[in-house]
């Protein structure tokens, strides 16, 4: 399987709005090196295929899918899911500040600091702290210009479709310049460094607006992107819905750029999609209207190609995405037929690489017909789907689903049923 990681400042290891790039090979190392090392601290296991369910009343680490999902991760989407394996082991607490001591969110890092420490944080956060002031008055000296020509209902009712024009008219009426285009992009990536993931957006799809730079645009959809998640992940946030509509929005324009940009280059295409199939877990679950939508993407024959090739470990949320979905409206009564259809297609081909409780309770119903190992696998799939980040708040829909699935098979291969 291959990794491949943004280059240099990019989402993974620095705090910028920078797309992958898998053209940038020979830097792939340094990204993996930074992935084990913060993994290590916890020694998290890194297997994929578990052989043994766990003991009764253990946790089921053998099943703990974090280790794949991390190098495929933002430094900034990683953080959720350490701090939600820190509510059973605050060593992820100490992970988590060590997550975000090269961001320049320094005040949570602070209080990170706090909660492992009984000492005052590192006399370098004060600094930091200062610089990034001084850093962000610079760049909103920079932008001022820029922030008044959108707030101007006038400017923004006389743009069109058409970038280039619209440059040429703020550049003959205002003075617009490219540079001070650009320094949107610098801005936006500043503020996404910091954690101010709302005004990034915001600052990003202006710069976006009016560049015709291919390689900086196709940067900030990724960083546009991964906003919206985070600002949807805040439930204080009163406009959370709009953030995950606004992140399902992008999803659409990052797989047409990876489509685009690396007609040429499949290698290319196959880690960027990679990167978007784990950006996209995030929307999956916690976003009812994207469930078709994303489902659809998986299945669909670039991304099903994918996820068997360089990251099968995705089915366990493809197969829980189905399963759930048997209790959901749909626009089309064929969709949830073809889903499941699609599903066990996947999990036979690829049971010899990957499989888990949630596969496997599949294998067992749709596959082999078993339902007496689908019943224990059922049983086992439960502990693993509370221990996930992604699907912990699906494990009471899959549960009434999966047995739903149970009797429906059992009464269409069998004339008749002993109630008693």
């Amino acid at each position: 399987m291959v990794n491949a990681k943004p280059s240099e400042a990019g989402f993974s290891t620095a705090d910028s709005a920078t797309a992958p790039n898998p053209n940038g090979l020979a830097r792939l190392t340094a990204h993996k090196f930074e992935v084990d090392r913060i993994v290590s601290l916890k020694h998290i296991p890194t297997s994929t295929m578990a052989t043994t369910a766990p003991a009764e009343g253990t946790r089921p680490t053998d099943y703990d899918l974090m280790p794949r999902i991390i190098p495929y991760l933002d430094r900034h989407l990683v953080f959720p899911l350490l701090m939600f394996r820190s509510e059973e082991d605050n060593e992820y607490i100490r992970l988590a500040y060590e997550l975000l001591k090269p961001t320049n969110i320094v005040g949570f890092s602070e209080q990170l600091w706090g909660m492992f420490n009984d000492t005052e944080p590192p006399a370098d956060l004060k600094k930091k702290e200062a610089d990034i002031a001084a850093e962000k008055e610079r760049l909103e000296a920079k932008t001022e210009k820029m922030n008044a020509v959108f707030a101007d209902e006038e400017v923004l009712n006389s743009m069109r479709s058409d970038k280039a024009a619209n440059f040429r008219f703020l550049e003959e009426n205002y003075g617009v310049t490219n540079e001070m285009v650009n320094d949107l992009y610098d801005y936006g990536r500043f503020l996404y460094s910091t954690g101010d993931y709302g005004n990034a957006a915001i600052t990003l799809f202006q710069f976006r607006f009016l560049s015709t730079d291919n390689e900086k645009l196709a940067s900030a959809t990724w960083g546009h992107l991964a906003c919206e998640i985070l600002n949807g992940r805040n439930r204080e946030n009163p406009a959370w819905e709009q953030s995950l509509e606004a992140a399902l929005a992008e999803v659409p324009k990052v797989k047409d750029s990876i489509e685009t940009r690396l007609f040429s280059n499949p290698l290319g295409q196959l880690h960027s999609r990679t990167w978007l199939i784990h950006w996209c877990l995030f929307l999956l679950f916690d976003h009812d209207s994207a469930r078709d939508t994303i489902t659809d993407l998986f299945f669909s024959p670039a991304f099903i190609n994918t996820i068997q090739t360089n990251c099968p470990w995705v089915l366990r949320y493809l197969a829980a995405a189905v399963v759930t979905n048997r209790n959901r409206p749909h626009k089309h009564s064929g969709v949830y037929p073809k889903q499941l259809k699609d599903l066990v297609r996947v999990v036979r081909q690829e049971d010899y690489e990957y499989s888990d409780p949630i596969t496997d309770f599949v294998k067992a119903l749709h596959i082999d017909f078993d339902f007496e190992e689908a019943q224990k696998k059922l049983g086992e799939a439960e502990a693993v789907l509370r221990d996930d980040f992604f699907l912990h708040g699906q494990a009471d829909a899959f549960i009434e689903a999966a047995r739903h699935l149970i009797s429906e098979s059992y009464c269409k291969i069998h004339q008749r049923i002993d109630i008693k």
